[in-house]
């Protein structure tokens, strides 16, 4: 049975325009002249992930990969600031909304949002599934699950146990989640994305960080993995295909299909010209955080002083091209996205089946406009398991076996796209791939018309020898290089990044030995 507070919460299921009325009467934020609620976010202006908690007990310890990222906590701790938060906002009008987490009734779980703020209830109802397109479902047998979100209590480090004035809780066995301090409201979505990371590997269902588009029938499904910032949400948000979700999916025996119910996209340096789909979309009732507005109220998105890591949540109605029912056909394409800043990789590769499970295990790429709190804003190269890995709580190998087992049963096609730097590296006389590059390279992998004839030496997977309407100069690294010799030496260097960062996992030795080895030196 879902909690009730002792005072009637009055402000239950509220709309749109009575949450958007509400946050704006309060002082949680401004109007802006596009439609949209701008806020900001204090000093957290993206995740915290030092300070986030996973309750261990009887029933998780031996399922969770424990440490740095998956830090423990006891459940006693979790109940003592959850009656703590519970107690705190008895005492104030909060706002409650009945949600979803999962598109596909079958994976879904039932959500109740508990909130201090309106902007925040918001987010949830743009960010989480709203109902299921009219479909009648039966949701009696869905797990029920309760975020407690109060931004307006601090935490106590010496008397919770925990590293700072804000926390992320996350209670598997009791179905909850409780954010304390915590105003950056993508806290909550990742939150409920770790917990169905948690559970689909035993429903048979590869949980992944990756966007997903479709033909206008959900056929041809194109996956997108990658990072914050390599462009997830740019390029499914393509103005030729129907956008399925730019964040959050799951890949069945059956079909793949999307976790939420909106948006939640960068806006740094946001353009109609080179992403329409997504300005058009950021319009009445969106959400903006930590974007700045000139003087007659509208964004400014070139100006990142707040933070880098602006953004605005939406929800997926705001999209004119997309598929209604968030769910599509298995994948014809999986797409890695890695942002190289060494400028190394080719833009377009084809991997097999042990080389996609290597990289996925990497996940290499670059930080681009951080979303964790305390990252700097310059751009640095990381690895980060599954392309997420702050938000898998089992062992890695799970995730890519499962990766592995969906492409042999379904012959589906892996490649890796850089949407990084070619001709030299970040700094040292490189340039990053323009968007329209990339775009043409994504969809000549869609439409099959690439061509693969050639092995690129030291890493051992194809690279693509022809793209439609990108010059073949850049499908080779090697050609686009001042130097041949300072190629072959940044691509060591970046091997043996990949070595070294590959020692820390424990998988089969096919999958060990796909990866990449010593490059050699050019022959003139």
């Amino acid at each position: 049975m879902m909690e009730t507070f002792a005072k009637p919460l009055l402000q239950s299921n509220l709309s749109i325009q009575k949450l958007l009325d509400l946050a704006i009467a309060n002082g949680e934020g401004v109007l802006c002249r596009n439609g949209a609620l701008s806020v900001t976010t204090g000093k957290r202006t993206g995740r915290s992930p030092l300070d986030r908690y996973l309750v261990k007990d009887k029933h998780t310890a031996d399922q969770i990969d424990w440490g740095t990222v998956n830090q423990p906590i006891e459940a006693s701790a979790f109940d003592a600031l959850w009656e703590k938060a519970y107690n705190y906002l008895a005492t104030k009008d909060g706002y409650v909304s009945d949600l979803y987490v999962g598109a596909h009734p079958q994976h879904a779980l039932k959500l109740r949002v508990i909130t201090e703020r309106a902007r925040d209830t918001l987010f949830a109802k743009h960010m989480f599934v709203r109902d299921f397109n009219g479909q009648a479902v039966d949701d009696s047998r869905m797990p029920v699950w309760t975020i407690l979100s109060t931004p307006g209590l601090a935490t106590d480090p010496s008397e919770d146990g925990v590293h700072s004035d804000g926390v992320v809780m996350i209670n598997i066995t009791a179905r909850k989640v409780l954010l304390v301090g915590m105003p950056y409201a993508g806290e909550m979505k990742k939150a409920m994305f770790t917990v169905l990371n948690y559970f689909l590997p035993t429903q048979d269902v590869l949980p992944m960080h990756c966007a997903a588009n479709a033909d206008a029938d959900g056929d041809n499904v194109a996956l997108f993995f990658g990072l914050s910032g390599t462009g997830k949400t740019t390029l499914s948000s393509d103005s030729e295909r129907f956008l399925i979700g730019d964040d959050e999916h799951g890949w069945s025996s059956q079909e793949a299909f999307n976790f939420e119910g909106g948006c939640y996209a960068k806006c740094n340096d946001l353009s109609a010209e080179r992403e329409p789909v997504i300005m058009a979309a950021i319009k009445d009732g969106a959400l903006m955080e930590n974007v700045v507005l000139d003087s007659d109220g509208n964004p400014d998105y070139a100006d990142g002083r707040y933070t880098q890591n602006t953004r605005a949540a939406y929800p997926l109605t705001h999209v004119s091209k997309r598929i209604i029912a968030s769910r599509g056909s298995v994948p014809g394409a999986v797409i890695f996205l890695t942002c190289d800043m060494s400028g190394v990789l080719p833009p377009l590769s084809k991997l097999n089946k042990e080389q996609a499970a290597y990289y996925f295990l990497s996940g290499y790429t670059a930080l681009v406009g951080s979303t964790e709190m305390g990252q700097s804003a310059a751009i640095k190269s990381t690895f980060s398991t599954c392309f997420g890995a702050p938000f898998f709580p089992r062992p890695a190998a799970v995730y890519a076996d499962l990766l592995m087992r969906r492409m042999e049963e379904q012959k589906t096609p892996v490649y890796l796209v850089n949407t990084g730097w070619t001709g030299g590296s970040f700094g040292e006389g490189g340039e990053r791939f323009s968007i329209p590059t990339t775009r043409a390279v994504v969809r000549s992998v869609i439409a099959g018309s690439a061509e693969f004839k050639e092995t690129l030496p030291g890493f051992g997977f194809d690279y693509a020898s022809f793209v439609p309407g990108v010059d073949s100069k850049y499908l080779d690294p090697r050609k686009v290089w001042v130097s041949e010799q300072a190629y072959a030496e940044k691509a060591n260097a970046l091997i043996d990044l990949f070595q070294k960062n590959f020692q820390r996992f424990d998988v089969s030795e096919a999958v060990s030995h796909a990866g990449p080895k010593a490059y050699p030196a050019f022959e003139s």
